[in-house]
């Protein structure tokens, strides 16, 4: 199968971003994977890291409408999919949209929000739908969820559950930028313009047709076998609670696939499975000893979950 294809539309969309966020190339290539298999992203780093920057130039190098939402305990769900209201002069109810009504929706610090407002993402993550007053309304075929948040701040924030963590396809972390990246950055001209200058370079039609092409991309009976034994794994190992649902072992088949792509090959490797992994699954774990104590920090987790990882042998060429 040829590839080439997905090698373009990675290396468009990493290079645009870059133009804003320095020395992540690997982290925009994660969230081209998340974006390209119709999945949502979730960002989850210390303030001021680039989260809410990356996913506003994402945004506008895939072109397309974008709407953010900044969550804060007073959002209602009506914000967010929506509202009926009764215009005078027609003497009629009309449908106002709400933000999610867009190709990308950037929800920064989604767990500011209360759990009533989250949960109104649930339908429109799952689904690409909206219910509002007995009324589905159909969102559009490239539509994506972006979402951040800061995991050490806990006052005036309320967790994900973990129903809506399974619905995020990918959670990554950003980091510090290395000393020279980071000096660069404060001498150069204001990152705000340099945002209003991406342009889009790639197209919904292209996504669209990209994404009939993935399950072209081979995985072998012995590398699905070795990603089941780490779906498996994740729900025998006594450090977990919860282990991975089976909408995890789908989220990981197709990411495989896609980065392999990515890497100029038709088919996928066990590394692929294995680089991938912890920012596909880890988020939807939950670890047995928060079961009575609160829920246990995000990078604990997913150390355990690398432990586990390490374990499992990893199926050679013959």
């Amino acid at each position: 199968m040829d590839v080439s294809e997905f090698v373009s539309y990675r290396d468009r969309l990493v290079n645009a971003c870059s133009q804003a966020i320095v020395g992540k190339k690997q982290e925009i290539a994660l969230i081209t994977v998340c974006y390209l298999c119709g999945g949502h992203i979730l960002l989850e780093d210390v303030p001021g890291t680039g989260k809410t920057m990356l996913l506003r130039a994402f945004a506008r190098a895939c072109g397309g409408s974008f709407k953010r939402i900044q969550f804060t305990p007073d959002v209602m769900p009506s914000d967010v999919t929506g509202i009926h209201f009764y215009n005078m002069k027609t003497g009629d109810f009309e449908f106002r949209p709400g933000s999610v009504f867009a190709d990308l929706v950037l929800a920064d610090e989604i767990n500011r929000a209360t759990p009533r407002t989250q949960s109104s993402l649930l339908e429109a993550m799952a689904e690409r739908q909206v219910s509002v007053d007995g009324e589905t309304r159909k969102l559009g075929d490239t539509f994506m969820v972006a979402a951040t948040q800061n995991p050490i701040e806990s006052y005036g924030t309320f967790p994900l559950p973990e129903a809506q963590m399974d619905r995020f396809m990918m959670r990554l972390k950003l980091g510090y930028m290395q000393r020279g990246e980071e000096i660069g950055v404060a001498l150069r001209q204001d990152t705000e313009d340099i945002i209003q200058k991406i342009r889009p370079v790639v197209s919904a039609d292209e996504t669209l047709r990209l994404r009939g092409k993935i399950e072209g991309i081979e995985i072998s009976a012995p590398v699905m076998g070795y990603l089941m034994d780490i779906i498996e794994r994740t729900r025998n190992d006594a450090r977990f609670h919860i282990g991975a649902s089976p909408r995890g072992t789908i989220a990981l088949t197709k990411a495989a696939r896609v980065y392999a792509a990515f890497q100029n090959r038709g088919y996928v490797t066990p590394d692929d499975v294995k680089t991938l992994a912890p920012a596909v699954l880890a988020h939807r774990l939950h670890y047995r000893a928060a079961v009575h104590s609160g829920p246990v920090d995000s990078a604990k987790a997913e150390a355990v979950f690398r432990e586990v990882l390490n374990d499992i042998l990893v199926p050679t060429e013959a």
